[in-house]
């Protein structure tokens, strides 16, 4: 019987993608058929599952504007994912086929991303999946969940790991707790020990954030917002993850320690005015993360303590957990993207096939 890393050894088996030519709306994405990918030297095949869509994938679509040429000839769309290992590379250990994994930015400087039937990627960017955790968590894992560990791990006054207890005594803010980052970061901050504050702009985001295990959570549009942290915290919190500093910077720095730092991970505009001599005065420190462009060896760090979260069952999925799941088939791509790009609540998911 022929094994299943053989199956694809040959290359000659085919399977559906979404693929992309040039950049402009959800309408050039289109669903084809084609040959399924062969795994090179230090990759692995990955049948695909789910693949999660985050803003990123649709930016990276819409390009500088419609009608530009894509850096490969056919894009795949999608950094993150969710399936199982049918075939290695050489240098990579037999032993990973059959093993469940979560991809982290699958579409990065590669034309292959996540919404296609099969995929080869770096064996780094397949991470063993544990058998509790599903494939829905899987694709709701990479950008969001790397980019909240880094909005932990990037403040002035360290730690530059996180885990049980390794935030203890630290105040943490998190901007827009109902969002895809701000759930991984609220999830991800409690687990560290340290007291996390959530601003939310409706009551219905605010159970959101509750229920991803927020221990205080601010509706800035029904109250006083600097006023309700500053009960919490009265000496100020000590990281922000900021999703949009245009829009929070007095909100963020009356609220902020001495020596504070406020990470910025989402853009409400193209400018940003600091204040100068306040913000030399209060030794505020403004940390800008792409998580693409995250050193490596943070990256590396970033990785292994999501994993370990995972293992925890620290992060979760679906509307009891604050996330709500928002399906498309892989034949509606186009809808799933446009979902995302309307800022839809909740994580956007593709049921790409069966790998799982």
């Amino acid at each position: 019987m022929t094994g299943l890393a053989d199956r694809w050894r040959s290359g000659d088996e085919v399977g559906s993608a979404v693929v992309y030519s040039e950049t402009g709306g959800p309408e050039v994405l289109r669903l084809v058929d084609r040959p399924e990918p062969v795994a090179g030297p230090n990759e692995v095949l990955v049948r695909v599952a789910v693949s999660g869509v985050n803003p990123t994938d649709w930016k990276s679509r819409r390009g500088s504007g419609p009608g530009r040429p894509t850096p490969f000839p056919e894009v795949v769309p999608d950094q993150d994912g969710a399936g199982t290992v049918v075939a290695v590379g050489s240098g990579v250990d037999g032993s990973r086929v059959g093993e469940r994994v979560w991809i982290w930015e699958a579409a990065y400087g590669r034309a292959g991303g996540t919404a296609q039937e099969v995929i080869a990627l770096p064996e780094a960017q397949a991470v063993p999946l544990p058998r509790g955790a599903s494939a829905d968590l899987g694709a709701s894992l990479g950008i969001p969940a790397l980019t909240a560990h880094r909005c932990l791990t990037a403040g002035a006054q360290g730690p530059d790991r996180i885990g049980p207890g390794s935030h203890r005594g630290r105040r943490i803010l998190v901007a827009g707790g109902a969002g895809a980052v701000g759930h991984a970061a609220i999830e991800l901050g409690a687990w560290t020990g340290a007291t996390v504050i959530a601003t939310v702009s409706s009551p219905e985001k605010a159970r959101l954030a509750r229920a991803a295990g927020a221990h205080h959570v601010v509706d800035y549009r029904e109250e006083d917002a600097a006023g309700a942290i500053r009960e919490v915290a009265p000496e100020g919190v000590d990281v922000i993850a900021e999703v949009a500093p245009h829009a929070n910077r007095d909100l963020d720095r009356s609220v902020l320690a001495p020596n504070g730092t406020i990470v910025v991970y989402g853009s409400d505009g193209d400018r940003l005015a600091i204040p100068i001599r306040p913000s030399m005065l209060a030794n505020t420190c403004y940390q800008f993360v792409l998580v693409y462009s995250v050193p490596e060896a943070a990256k590396r760090r970033a990785v292994a303590d999501v994993a370990a979260a995972v293992a925890a069952g620290i992060l979760r999925v679906g509307e009891d957990a604050g996330l709500p799941l928002h399906r498309f088939p892989l034949a509606r791509t186009a809808d799933a993207h446009a979902a995302v790009e309307a800022n839809v609540v909740g994580k956007v998911l593709i049921d790409v096939g069966t790998g799982w």
